[in-house]
């Protein structure tokens, strides 16, 4: 279950920051409202996560994904250019937190 919260706190997340694009520095209330309402579920979200995972894992996950769920929709939505070199730290983060988590699979709490 802990791991749905993560999921969801991730996802959450993606659509927060991508609101915050839109907010256009905070002068458009409903994409500021998004915003802000997003990081506090998303926050709030990795806390339950944080119950059962081990903050290091939880953050490696919810910000390497995000991360490279954050360059996928701006890449989608904004057209943000993504250039062989981006595209290859992007696998590089995703190895990464497979790395991560392979290594702590026997993890507690």
């Amino acid at each position: 279950m802990s791991y749905l919260y993560l999921m969801i706190a991730i996802g959450v997340e993606i659509i927060a920051t991508s609101s915050l694009k839109a907010s256009e520095g905070f002068t458009n209330w409903l994409f500021t409202s998004i915003s802000l309402i997003g990081y506090g579920v998303s926050f709030y979200c990795l806390s339950i996560a944080l119950r059962e995972i081990p903050v290091g894992i939880a953050y490696a996950v919810w910000s390497g994904v995000g991360t490279v769920g954050i360059c996928l929709l701006a890449w989608l939505i904004y057209k943000q250019n993504l250039s062989l070199i981006s595209i290859v730290g992007i696998l590089f983060i995703i190895v990464g937190v497979i790395i991560v988590n392979l290594g702590n699979a026997g993890h507690g709490a």
